[in-house]
């Protein structure tokens, strides 16, 4: 005897046709049976459709938000160093730029590179990993300077120096206090009183620290160094006191 599935004959216990072997003859309740099936599918179509719009769209509106991320910064930027030559190179699609920043006067920077990454935003399968891991978007600007600076120092965000890579290479020979700065705690790392001075008083002069996360003035590498997470329209106005602190140091 056949069986039945959901209510249904399976096609291969159809009666087949005398005069016509090969072909399958269906009743009027076999084919409402088929058309039952056939509608069953409809809502696992109409998701497939659904999901893959919703992914087209957050494709288009990720990769735009990224780019106005990125050009909102790399033009602050500009605005604020005014470089008198610059070469830009994608690093990574849309989630990745470098730039490259060079002086002709002999002033007290010679060239700055700068390093975004960005969340990937036209990816929403991978975005909420991404979050765990990388967090936020991230801005790495290095000085390269012509003098010798008085000392080591850091002003590093509590949390984010115990990310991966935030490492301070000479933490352990330096003298360390945590202040507050604004909402943030921060750890004020010093070699010489000078260094500490310096900073103290920048922190004061400003009170809040906006977006950036950490600054560095590294001697034996002639170099000073400035992370931050990039927002549009924010990168100038903390950038420009910061980049003046590290020329002040080094000339000092």
């Amino acid at each position: 005897m056949p069986r039945f599935i959901n209510g249904c004959l399976p096609l291969s216990s159809k009666r087949r046709s005398r005069k016509n072997k090969g072909s399958i003859l269906l009743n009027t309740s076999e084919k409402k049976c088929f058309d039952m099936n056939a509608f069953a599918t409809l809502p696992f179509l109409f998701f497939l459709f659904a999901f893959a719009g919703m992914l087209v769209i957050g494709f288009s509106r990720g990769k735009k938000e990224n780019k106005e991320v990125f050009l909102s910064a790399f033009n602050d930027l500009l605005a604020v160093i005014k470089p008198d030559d610059q070469t830009f190179t994608n690093i990574g699609g849309i989630v990745g730029y470098h730039a490259n920043l060079f002086f002709r006067e002999k002033g007290p920077v010679s060239e700055i590179d700068a390093t975004i990454t960005l969340l990937p935003r036209h990816a929403w399968l991978y975005i909420p990993i991404s979050k765990l891991i990388m967090k936020y978007d991230r801005l790495f600007i290095t000085l390269y300077m012509r003098h010798d600076p008085s000392g080591e120092g850091h002003l590093i965000e509590s949390k984010y120096s115990g990310l991966r890579g935030s490492e301070i290479t000479n933490a352990h020979r330096l003298y360390r206090e945590e202040v507050k700065w604004g909402a943030y705690d921060f750890y004020l790392y010093y070699e010489m009183t000078k260094m500490y001075d310096s900073l103290v008083e920048f922190i004061y002069n400003n009170p809040e620290p906006g977006i950036i996360r950490h600054i560095a003035i590294i001697p034996k590498q002639r170099k000073g160094f400035i992370f931050m997470i990039p927002q549009k329209g924010q990168v100038a106005k903390y950038l420009g006191p910061t980049y003046q602190l590290i020329i002040s140091i080094f000339e000092s």
